[in-house]
């Protein structure tokens, strides 16, 4: 039953780390060092891919009403402003989804290891921090403002989380930024464009490998993911209250400290 729990604590790790500028690979790679999961590799690979359907469910339930075009509450215009930013997401998702695609074993193959993850969290945490202290007024303060065209420049941005270490929420929140949006309103562009994203991650990872799992890697999978949901639920809350009031500028700090940690570790062991 160790690997229940250790399931247990990639679940918080990942339900944490996903929303938070911080990089959920980072974390992984050092706790995945630690806890060493008896299971087979290709379980493993998929069982980090999968968990993360827990962390969607927490933005479909956070974000339903939000979400919902079919709310019979809402008025017309509510609803086509429903639908229009579903079309900015879409919109948003293209570009990484396509390289995804077609380059993940390639990125993987290249870029997945300690080194490449320690540059990305310092390198990114560095830019986050210097974003913030320029102090620029933005320019977007509610999606009825985000065009589409500023929504294809975020899902651009997204394409560089495809780099181990960057972070999706990281790379959208920055590239958000930069193109002049509020904290807010990055902060859950970035949270909806990880509905397309990471459902279409999952379901690809699953048509891979197929669904040839044993029972105890189902109850696994399926603990992971139901703890990685309920922690999302409170991460979501925690980055939306903090940004109120706070800006990034602590987790970029936190980023260079790990990807510190995470080089010199990797660096000691090798």
């Amino acid at each position: 039953m160790i690997e229940i729990f250790n399931a247990i604590i990639l679940g918080i790790v990942q339900g944490i780390s996903e929303w938070l500028p911080i990089s959920s690979t980072g974390h992984m790679i050092l706790v995945d060092e630690f806890i060493k999961m008896k299971m087979s590799e290709q379980f493993m690979s998929t069982f980090l891919v999968v968990i993360q359907f827990g962390s969607i469910l927490a933005v479909l339930i956070l974000y339903f009403k939000k979400l919902n075009p079919f709310d019979s509450q809402k008025s017309d215009i509510q609803k086509r402003d429903t639908i229009d930013l579903w079309k900015k997401v879409i919109i948003a998702v293209i570009p990484s989804g396509v390289i995804g695609v077609l380059f993940e074993d390639t990125i993987d193959r290249l870029f997945f290891n300690p080194t490449t993850v320690s540059i990305a969290l310092i390198v990114y945490g560095i830019i986050m921090i210097l974003i913030e202290n320029r102090n620029k007024k933005p320019k977007v303060n509610d999606f009825s403002q985000l065009t589409y065209k500023l929504a294809l420049g975020i899902g651009l941005f997204q394409c560089l989380a495809l780099i181990p270490g960057t972070s999706r929420s990281g790379s959208t929140i920055i590239g958000a930024t930069l193109l002049g949006a509020a904290r807010p309103i990055a902060a859950e562009f970035s949270f909806f464009l990880a509905v397309p994203t990471m459902l279409g991650a999952s379901a690809l990872k699953l048509v891979k490998v197929g669904f040839a799992f044993t029972g105890f890697e189902w109850l696994v999978l399926l603990t992971g993911s139901l703890v990685s949901f309920l922690v999302s639920v409170f991460a979501i809350k925690f980055l939306m209250n903090y940004i109120q009031k706070h800006d990034f500028k602590v987790f970029g700090y936190y980023r260079i400290v790990l990807g510190i940690i995470v080089l010199g570790y990797f660096s000691m062991i090798a």
